[in-house]
This record gives structure tokens, sequence and C-alpha cells, in this order.
């Protein structure tokens, strides 16, 4: 959980897992803009239709949260597709 500061209060915010993970961050750069640097858009959209395959497949068996694992397959299916996710926040 993070907390930001609003007059002098803080302000507690969810960690969002699905659309922006912390821990998928360093900094203000994601994972996956460093990954689009690196390697180009085209690789990570197949990269993103890999994952998506893998989050449906294992969708309900790692610790029974079928839901995140189905909203994940989806995140990187628009990913694939090139809409990107974070920007319909």
């Amino acid at each position: 959980m993070v907390e930001k500061r609003k007059r002098g209060r803080p302000k507690k915010i969810q960690a969002d897992p699905v659309n922006s993970p912390p821990h998928y961050k360093d900094g203000d750069i994601e994972c996956i803009d460093a990954m689009v640097a690196a390697f180009g858009i085209e690789s990570v959209q197949n990269y993103a239709k890999l994952n998506a395959f893998k989050y449906l497949w294992r969708a309900g068996k790692k610790d029974g949260v079928q839901a995140t694992d189905l909203a994940k397959s989806a995140w990187y299916s628009k990913f694939a597709s090139g809409d990107d996710p974070r920007k319909n926040q």
C-alpha cells in the first residue's frame, strides 16, 4: 500500500496488481516500457500474446485467484493488439 500526502494528511492508495504492479516499476519506469525501448514494440507485443495465454492457462490455479489471472490475460491481450491498457485508466 502506498501513502500520498494531501494537505498534511496521509492518503492510502491501493496497489493495482493488474494495470500497474509496483514490483514492475523502477522509479518512474515500468518494466514493459523498458522492454519496448530495448527490444521494440513488435517483440514486446509477441511477448504479451504469450503472457496472455499463460494467464488463461493458469487461471484460478495459483492461490485460487481466477479473476486476477483473467484480468491480467485481458491486459496482455489488449497490449498485444496495440492498445495500452494503462492509457484507459
